[in-house]
């Protein structure tokens, strides 16, 4: 837990346009620079190296440069948001973006943060056009969602009636609103376990950006379990990183979270897991003993992810008997997985 608490503390208000100075030297930098590149936070720290004595450091230097590779590439995913757009408009699809590129705006600059995957989100209706008409590069840079699966407790039609319309290299492009966006990326945060700190600096950010007109009857509406790990995540944000609640309702300011929640969090980041897209399918484990072993311990869920796994409001079960039960689920699914595998192979 100490790496993650190290973590926390050099990614502390480093998505304010000022942020404070970091109190670390070369050396302890240099130690934290592979965790900091891997969790994709290294833009956030090179901003708060910035006109400090650490940019001359070897590390403060190699972040720096990181910085302005990501300012440049996340100017060529703007052009490619853009072609994206257009290639669905032409085709009648109207998708919503969200995650990646559209956080990153929220930042003082785009390229504090990377913009990964161009995440859009369709209406189920409109899916199979929409993955029929994209191919090409577009196939492997778009995740493309079917519905909106972390707002699927709340009507569809209104998620889309609701969002925002901004231009994306002199292209129209549709946006969630701050409402639904800032309570899509608290639940995808806490459905991964919160395994990356940037995840959490998106959910501060978007915190301290949100309009004047900003409706939290909009952002809490929905089951009440999952408002409540949205909140949690809010909390979160403040508890580990600095970030202001002066925005939250009273009453849900004041919400007491579980005792285990922030230290899981910083035990989690301490162990640098590799997140969930990124690791290999067991299936191709299957016969190799090593790699089913250690894949079985990528996949040990924290006590975020379990509860989250399993419904349950933040606080009704102990960490261990939600782990426990959201392996079993986990297992009751690959399992069936497999089950279908075999199926195919005996057909082929």
């Amino acid at each position: 837990m100490r790496l993650g608490r190290r973590l926390a503390d050099v990614l502390s208000l480093s998505w304010r346009k000022a942020p404070p100075p970091l109190a670390v030297t070369g050396d302890e930098l240099a130690d934290l620079e592979p965790r900091l590149i891997a969790s994709g936070a290294w833009g956030l720290v090179a901003w708060r190296v910035r006109g400090s004595a650490l940019e001359k450091t070897p590390a403060g230097q190699r972040l720096l440069n990181l910085y302005r590779h990501q300012v440049m590439a996340n100017a060529l995913r703007e052009t490619k948001i853009a072609e994206v757009f257009r290639t669905l408009h032409a085709a009648g699809v109207e998708p919503l973006l969200g995650k990646g590129w559209a956080i990153a705006r929220s930042y003082p600059e785009t390229g504090l943060r990377p913009s990964g995957d161009i995440d859009l989100y369709v209406r189920r209706a409109e899916h199979p056009r929409a993955r029929a008409v994209l191919s090409g590069e577009a196939r492997h840079v778009v995740d493309l969602h079917e519905g909106i699966a972390e707002l699927d407790d709340r009507d569809e039609a209104g998620v889309f009636e609701r969002a925002r319309l901004v231009t994306v290299a002199a292209t129209p492009v549709r946006i969630l609103s701050p409402e639904d966006h800032l309570r899509l990326v608290t639940l995808h945060a806490l459905r991964h376990g919160l395994i990356r700190p940037l995840w959490l600096c998106d959910v501060a950010v978007l915190l301290e950006t949100l309009p004047g007109n900003f409706g939290w009857a909009d952002f809490l509406a929905g089951s009440p379990a999952r408002t409540g790990w949205a909140v949690a995540a809010l909390h979160l944000a403040g508890t580990l990183l600095g970030a202001s609640q002066a925005a939250v309702p009273g009453e849900w300011r004041v919400r007491e979270q579980p005792a285990w929640l922030a230290p899981a969090v910083l035990a989690e980041w301490g162990a640098g897991r590799i997140p969930q897209g990124m690791r290999a399918p067991m299936l191709r484990a299957l016969g190799r003993p090593r790699a089913f072993v250690h894949g079985l311990f990528l996949r040990w869920p924290n006590p975020v992810e379990a509860t989250v796994g399993l419904g349950l409001s933040l606080g009704t079960w102990p960490p261990v008997p939600a782990q426990l039960a959201e392996c079993a689920r986990r297992a009751g699914l690959f399992g069936a997985r497999l089950a279908h595998h075999l199926v195919l192979a005996k057909k082929r």
